[in-house]
């Protein structure tokens, strides 16, 4: 159904955008695109839709744990026809907003992919620095931020932390340090991260100890690895939802989605919004409904 829905919409985005090369149907529609009334409209009916979304969805069984794949920054600044390091800053705010909606619906832990082993490699010095920035802004935002306390939000990242600048790991820190009594949701942000690099250091823990003596060949399982991976502390995602379109995991928590629920949207990451995460939601309860739980 879902694969059903998105190729109606990209015939029907086909169709809006053949229609608005004629005068006739552009004109009135950019005077209504820029009508106060009419994002006024839009705006109300955008929240009916969210509340009434989001009191359906308390209804039923809420993932306990979700992923996201926060991408499409670029994307969106391209598209915005703004500066690339502007798409970066709205995804930092929007991420802000999506804890927000995560911690009213009371779902304990949330996880986000900010920036890959890989992207580190690839990316300019110039973009790391602006994003390196960022990080830095958005962990000490939080660590200050009156409702991270009050809601008791536990603050960690993840990851191959040490290739990140000295800037970014004393901002870990004190997030980390200001929230680390806290027990009622657990934030984490995945920086500096692969899935393949977080199964070889957790192998090779297991390597060393079995050197040692400490763990006979018959006592590696999958616990044995799964207690030294990164999310030691953390259940697997219940839901993963991945933004911008892309259809693929990019080396995001391999070991942990085994038997995680799947959501992909087209929407980039700066324009995700309350109702997009409903609908992921939505879809996970759905599925689970079908499968029986």
């Amino acid at each position: 159904m879902g694969r059903i829905r998105k190729s109606l919409g990209r015939r029907i985005d086909y169709l809006a955008k053949w229609l608005l090369r004629f005068r006739l149907v552009s004109i009135p529609a950019r005077a209504v695109a820029n009508s106060s009334y009419a994002w006024s409209f839009i705006s109300r009916t955008d929240r009916i839709r969210a509340n009434r979304l989001r009191d359906r969805l308390k209804e039923g069984e809420l993932p306990q744990h979700i992923s996201i794949i926060m991408d499409g920054n670029r994307r969106f600044a391209w598209n915005s026809n703004i500066e690339r390091d502007l798409g970066h800053r709205r995804g930092k705010e929007k991420l802000k907003e999506v804890m927000d909606w995560i911690l009213d619906l009371e779902i304990p832990y949330l996880t986000v992919y900010a920036l890959s082993t890989e992207n580190i490699n690839e990316r300019s010095p110039g973009e790391l620095d602006s994003l390196y920035d960022l990080y830095v802004a958005g962990l000490n935002e939080i660590a200050d931020d009156p409702q991270i306390h009050e809601r008791g939000v536990r603050v960690q990242a993840m990851g191959r932390l040490e290739m990140l600048p000295e800037r970014v790991r004393e901002a870990i820190s004190n997030a980390q340090s200001r929230t680390e009594s806290y027990t009622d949701f657990l934030f984490t942000v995945c920086l500096a991260y692969g899935g393949r690099e977080e199964i070889v250091d957790a192998v090779r823990e297991v390597a060393a100890d079995h050197a040692k003596g400490d763990l006979p060949l018959e006592s590696i399982d999958t616990m044995q690895i799964s207690s030294r991976m990164y999310t030691s502390d953390l259940p697997d995602p219940d839901l993963v939802i991945r933004t911008s379109g892309e259809e693929r995991i990019s080396n995001f928590l391999l070991w942990q989605i085994a038997y995680s629920e799947l959501h992909f949207t087209d929407v980039f990451w700066p324009s995700f919004s309350k109702v997009d995460l409903y609908e992921a939601i939505e879809s996970y309860q759905s599925r689970r409904r079908r499968y029986g739980g």
